[in-house]
C-alpha cells in the first residue's frame, strides 16, 4: 500500500491532470458545438456535433493567410536558432576552463531578460532598419529571443561528448566545420530535436512580436487571428476554440514525430 509521500503526490498530479485535461476537454467539445449548447453544457457531449464553426474559421481568408506566415515564420526562425546555437554550443564545447563558462554565460544571459523589456528599443530599431511589417523582421526578432535557449539546450548535450572526440577527428584530418557537420551533429539529433519542440512552441505561439510589429491584414501570424476572433462586447466561442484547435494541430504533429528524441534530448547533458 502506498505511503503518505506517495499519496500526496499522486494527489498534487491528479490535480495538475485536472487543471490541464478541464481546460483542453471544454475547448476540443465546444469546436463541436452552438454557442447554445456551449452555454448551456460546457462539459457535456455534443447533442447534435456541428461542423459550421470549422466551416466558417477555414472560410476565413485571414485564416489561411495566417496559417501560411506562421509556418515561414516559424519554420525559418526555428531553423536559423538551430543552426547558429548548434555553432555556438561546438564552439563553448570546445574551450576548457572559465572563459568556457564565461562566453557561455553572457550567450545565455537573455533567458533572464524578459523580452517585454527591450521591446520598445527594438521596435525603434526595427523601424529605422524598416523590418516593421515584414515576415523578415517577424524571423530576425523571434531568432533573437530563441537563441538563448537553444544554446543552453544543446550546449549541455555537447558538453557531454569527450575530447578524445574532437582529437580523433583533427587527427584524421578533419577540419572544424567537417567535425561540426560529419561527427557532432549527428551525435546531436536527441538534443537538437528536443531544442526544435521548444523553439518550435515558443515562436509559433508568440503574440508579442506580431501584435506590436505587424499593421496589415496580409502579414499577421495564427496568434494575431485568433485574438481577432474575440470581439469587444461578445465572442463566438465555438468558432475561438475551433481556431485553437487548428493553430495546435502543428504542435501536436511536431511532437509526435519527434518524441522519441525529445526526452533523450532534455536527459543528455544532465551527467555533468
Amino acid at each position: 500500500m502506498p505511503g503518505t509521500p506517495a499519496l500526496a503526490r499522486r494527489a498534487i498530479l491528479g490535480v495538475y491532470a485536472l487543471i490541464i485535461v478541464v481546460p483542453l476537454l471544454v475547448v476540443v467539445l465546444g469546436a463541436f458545438k452552438s454557442r447554445r449548447q456551449l452555454v448551456d453544457s460546457p462539459l457535456g457531449v455534443p447533442t447534435s456535433p456541428t461542423a459550421d464553426n470549422l466551416t466558417r474559421v477555414l472560410s476565413t481568408q485571414s485564416m489561411g493567410d495566417a496559417f501560411l506566415n506562421s509556418v515561414i515564420v516559424t519554420g525559418v526562425a526555428v531553423l536559423v536558432s538551430l543552426f547558429l546555437s548548434s555553432l555556438a554550443a561546438f564552439g563553448l564545447a570546445r574551450i576548457r576552463g572559465r572563459w568556457g563558462w564565461v562566453v557561455f554565460a553572457f550567450l545565455v544571459a537573455g533567458l533572464a531578460v524578459p523580452a517585454q523589456t527591450a521591446i520598445v528599443p527594438q521596435y525603434v530599431l526595427w523601424r529605422q532598419l524598416g523590418l516593421l511589417n515584414s515576415l523578415t523582421g517577424l524571423v530576425i526578432a523571434e531568432v533573437v529571443v530563441t537563441l538563448p535557449v537553444a544554446v543552453f539546450i544543446l550546449t549541455g548535450f555537447m558538453r557531454t561528448l569527450p575530447p578524445e572526440l574532437f582529437e580523433a577527428a583533427s587527427i584524421d584530418g578533419a577540419s572544424p566545420w567537417r567535425t561540426y557537420r560529419s561527427v557532432v551533429l549527428p551525435l546531436s539529433r536527441p538534443s537538437l530535436a528536443a531544442a526544435a519542440i521548444f523553439l518550435f512552441v515558443i515562436t509559433w505561439n508568440d503574440l508579442l512580436y506580431p501584435l506590436l510589429f505587424v499593421s496589415t491584414p496580409d502579414k499577421r501570424t495564427l496568434p494575431l487571428v485568433l485574438l481577432g476572433f474575440k470581439g469587444e462586447f461578445l465572442t463566438d466561442y465555438p468558432v475561438l476554440f475551433t481556431g485553437v484547435l487548428i493553430a495546435s494541430a502543428p504542435l501536436v504533429v511536431i511532437y509526435v514525430f519527434l518524441q522519441r528524441y525529445f526526452v533523450a534530448g532534455l536527459t543528455a547533458g544532465s551527467s555533468r
